[in-house]
C-alpha cells in the first residue's frame, strides 16, 4: 500500500494513466475482449449505484434472461452469487474481464456493472462494450483523489460518451443537463416531477407516491408498484432500473413482479431489528445521501407506541485519509436530524481515528445540539452497542456508513473482520433481546 502511494508521488500523471490503459487493453485480449459476447449495462453516479444494479438483475431474471451482475454488494452470475469482499466496487482490469469471461460461458445474455469513477479514472471501464449507460445522480464525492467537482462529473460523463446505444438519466438531478447532451441512438428519462413530461422525449414518471413505515408505493403509468423499501430515494432507484426494463422490450407487470420480490437490500436502509425498536443499517457515506436517510427515518413515524420517536444516530467518516471535507458537514447533518449522537471509528486506513472523530465533532459543536446527548466512542463495537442501550421502545436506531461490507480498513493495509449488522445481533443477545436460536439462522430479515 505505502510502495504505491510513494509510486503515484514521483510517476508522472501521464505515465501512470498509460499504466492504466495498458493493464486494461492487455486483460481485455487476455480474455478474448468477452464483452462482445454480451449485453453490458454500467450504471453511475454518486447514490444508489449499488441498488439499482440489484434491482435492474431481478428486472432481466424475472424476463426470462439470465444475468451477470457485479456491484459493491455482491457478485451474481445466474443463481449464483458471493459477496464483494474486495472493498473495492469496481474490481481491476484483469478481475473484470475475468468476470466478464465467466458471465458469458455461462450463458448470460446481461451483465449489470456498478461503474465508478475512480473506475474511469484508472481505464477499468474501457475494451468494454457498453450497450446501455444509466445516471442516478450527482453529488460531490472523491473531490481530493479528482482534484475538484468537475473532474468527478467528467469522469462519470466518459461512461456515457462510450456508450452509444441507450442513455437512461435522471431528469431530476441538477448535473442531468451535462448528460442530456451526449449523443445516444436511445434515450429514457425518469423523474418524479409533473413538469418534467415531454412530447419530445420519453420520460418515465411515478405518481401517486407513498411513503410509509411498512414501504413505498408508486404509480408508473396506471401499473401499481408497492416496494417493501424504505427511503423515497428508492423510488428514483426503482425508475432506473424500470427504465432499464422498458429499453429491452420487458413489460411494465414484469418489472413489478421483480421488484415486489425484493424485501431488503443488504446494508441499504436494512432494517435489522424491527422490536422493540429499529435498528437499521445504511451505507450512507456522502452528505447528500446521509441527508435522505435521516429525513426519511424522521418522516416514518410509528404506530404502535405513543411515545416521542427517537433518532439514534452512529456515524463515522467513510474513508480515512480521502474528503475530509465532508467530515463537519456529516456532523452538522447529524445534529439536525438525531436525538443522540454517538461517533465512532469507521475505515481510517493509516489516519489518526481520533482527528477524523474531532473533525465530525466541529460540525457538531459549531450546532446547538445538546451535549448530553453526544458521545464519542472510538471502539466502533462499543459505540453500536452504547446506541442500543440508549434505544427505548418506538425509537430508531441509524448506523451509516459501511452497510453491509465484511471488512473495517485500519492502518498499514490490514483489514478487520467487521459486518455492522452481525454486531447488531451479537450486541442483542448479550441484551437477551434476542436468542442465540434466532442468532444462528443466516437470514438478517428474520430477526424483525
Amino acid at each position: 500500500m505505502r510502495i504505491k502511494k510513494i509510486a503515484k508521488k514521483f510517476i508522472p500523471s501521464f505515465l501512470l494513466s498509460f499504466y492504466h490503459y495498458l493493464l486494461a487493453l492487455i486483460g481485455a485480449f487476455l480474455y478474448g475482449f468477452p464483452s462482445k459476447k454480451i449485453i453490458i449495462i454500467g450504471v453511475t453516479g454518486t447514490g444508489g449505484k449499488s441498488t439499482v444494479v440489484e434491482m435492474t438483475a431481478e428486472i432481466l431474471e424475472e424476463a426470462g434472461y439470465k444475468t451477470a451482475s457485479l456491484s459493491s454488494i455482491k457478485f451474481r452470475i445466474g443463481e449464483k452469487e458471493w459477496p464483494n469482499t474486495l472493498k473495492m466496487t469496481m474490481p481491476g482490469r484483469f478481475k473484470l474481464q475475468k468476470f466478464i469471461k465467466k458471465a458469458v460461458r455461462a450463458g448470460c445474455k446481461y451483465l449489470v456493472l456498478e461503474v465508478t469513477s475512480e473506475g474511469v479514472k484508472q481505464y477499468r471501464h474501457r475494451f468494454i462494450n457498453f450497450d446501455t449507460a444509466v445516471f442516478t445522480n450527482l453529488s460531490p464525492e472523491h473531490i481530493e483523489a479528482h482534484g475538484g467537482f468537475e473532474r468527478y462529473r467528467k469522469a462519470k460523463l466518459k461512461l456515457f460518451q462510450k456508450t452509444k446505444n441507450i442513455h437512461i438519466i435522471n431528469l431530476d438531478d441538477e448535473n442531468a443537463k451535462y448528460f442530456l447532451g451526449v449523443p445516444a441512438k436511445r434515450k429514457i428519462f425518469f423523474s418524479l416531477k409533473k413538469e418534467m413530461d415531454s412530447e419530445r422525449f420519453k420520460v418515465v414518471r411515478a405518481e401517486n407516491i407513498k411513503e410509509e413505515i411498512s414501504g413505498l408505493s408508486f404509480t408508473v403509468k396506471n401499473i401499481d408498484f408497492n416496494l417493501e423499501l424504505l427511503g423515497s430515494f428508492n423510488i428514483d432507484n426503482a425508475l432506473a432500473a424500470i427504465c432499464v426494463g422498458l429499453s429491452q422490450g420487458i413489460s411494465l407487470e414484469i418489472c413489478k413482479k421483480a421488484l415486489e420480490k425484493i424485501k431488503a437490500m443488504l446494508g441499504r436502509m436494512e432494517v435489522v431489528i424491527k422490536e422493540p425498536f429499529k435498528v437499521i443499517v445504511d451505507y450512507a457515506h456522502t452528505p447528500q445521501s446521509l441527508k435522505k436517510v435521516y429525513e426519511t427515518l424522521n418522516n416514518l413515524k410509528p404506530i404502535t407506541y405513543n411515545l416521542k420517536p427517537n433518532l439514534i444516530c452512529v456515524l463515522g467518516s467513510c474513508g480515512g485519509g480521502r474528503d475530509k471535507w465532508k467530515r463537519p458537514i456529516l456532523g452538522k447533518l447529524a445534529a439536525k436530524y438525531c436525538g443522540k449522537i454517538i461517533i465512532t471509528n469507521e475505515d481510517p486506513y493509516d489516519e489518526d481515528p481520533g482527528h477524523i472523530l474531532s473533525m465530525i465533532k466541529s460540525g457538531i459543536s459549531n450546532s446547538q445540539f445538546s451535549i448530553s446527548n453526544f458521545y464519542e466512542i472510538l471502539d466502533r463495537r462499543k459505540a453500536i452497542k452504547k446506541a442500543l442501550e440508549l434505544a427505548k421502545p418506538g425509537d430508531s436506531v441509524i448506523i451509516t456508513g459501511k452497510g453491509s461490507e465484511p471488512w473495517m480498513c485500519v492502518a498499514d493495509g490490514k483489514k478487520v473482520p467487521w459486518d455492522d449488522r452481525k454486531v447488531v445481533k451479537e450486541c442483542l443477545i448479550e441484551k437477551k433481546f434476542l436468542s442465540r436460536r434466532v442468532a444462528a439462522g443466516d437470514s438478517f430479515g428474520a430477526l424483525g
